[in-house]
């Protein structure tokens, strides 16, 4: 289970405690939660997939279950702020005032890793390194890049790249792939994560323009669901990028990187049920 340093939604670190518990005993459900916190099984259901917030009268409550005091304590209660503030400025500055508070020894993070989140191209040019057997000439991965990027770009790219440990210098001088991941954790990682799908999002509508139809393929789908069929939809998406990575992972001879964004979001505010 995550400590509450790691989170950036309050409501995170209640479904983690729910998943854990649950874990220990398999009878354990919503209601019993909620029965600690004054809820009833729906009411809690609703926060946890974060379409509610939680009571101020149950903080306290959520608070000693949690075994939250002093700073995580503090921490929490600016997250409960922040995720109910409407306004941006407000919400950033509770934000930030949460983030002083998380302890910088525990959770030292790798700027460089970060880096790699920072700008799209850097994993593009990772992923071209195998398109062209290694070579790693900057001025052909500058150029073989949509949109292209400068020579600069490409050489520092390479260079956090092999920082990394993504990919090793051969004997031949040509670079191969690593299987090392990125370990960065906790919130720091979570809004470079979305920055990262910012900038990509924003790529695949500008090849609406950019790119010959033949060489793309978007579509969009707007549909009205229920919460049941909401969730399938998710695991739906979910299986989906499994069995892409499958598929990319038995793929003999690549000659072009791809981008795949998938985005189920609402688009209309949730409606009562009538009677």
């Amino acid at each position: 289970m995550p400590t509450v340093f790691d989170v950036m939604d309050y409501r995170d670190l209640l479904h983690s405690y729910y998943e854990e518990r649950k874990s220990q005993m398999p009878l354990y459900s919503y209601r019993m939660l909620g029965s600690k916190l004054g809820l009833d099984a729906s009411q809690l259901f609703r926060i946890l997939q974060k379409e509610q917030h939680l009571p101020s009268r149950c903080v306290p409550m959520a608070k000693d279950m949690l075994c939250l005091t002093g700073r995580p304590a503090e921490y929490f209660d600016l997250l409960i702020a922040a995720s109910r503030s409407r306004s941006q400025q407000k919400k950033q500055e509770l934000l930030d005032k949460a983030f002083a508070l998380r302890d910088v020894r525990r959770h030292e993070l790798s700027e460089k890793e970060l880096q790699f989140l920072g700008q799209w191209w850097i994993a593009t040019v990772r992923a071209l390194l195998e398109v062209t057997r290694g070579n790693a000439d900057p001025a052909l991965i500058a150029r073989s890049i949509i949109p292209p990027i400068t020579e600069d770009q490409a050489r520092e790219a390479i260079e956090l790249l092999k920082d990394l440990g993504m990919v090793t210098r051969l004997p031949s001088e040509k670079l191969a792939l690593a299987e090392t991941h990125l370990t960065v954790s906790g919130p720091a990682k979570a809004q470079a994560v979305r920055q990262f799908q910012k900038q990509v999002m924003q790529l695949g509508a500008n090849s609406l323009d950019t790119i010959p139809v033949e060489q793309r393929d978007i579509s969009t789908l707007t549909m009205a669901v229920d919460e049941e069929c909401l969730q399938e939809l998710k695991e739906m998406a979910r299986e989906f990028r499994r069995q892409v990575q499958k598929r990319v992972e038995e793929c003999a001879g690549p000659d072009r990187i791809m981008h795949l964004n998938m985005a189920l979001f609402p688009v209309a505010q949730k409606q009562e049920a009538r009677t």
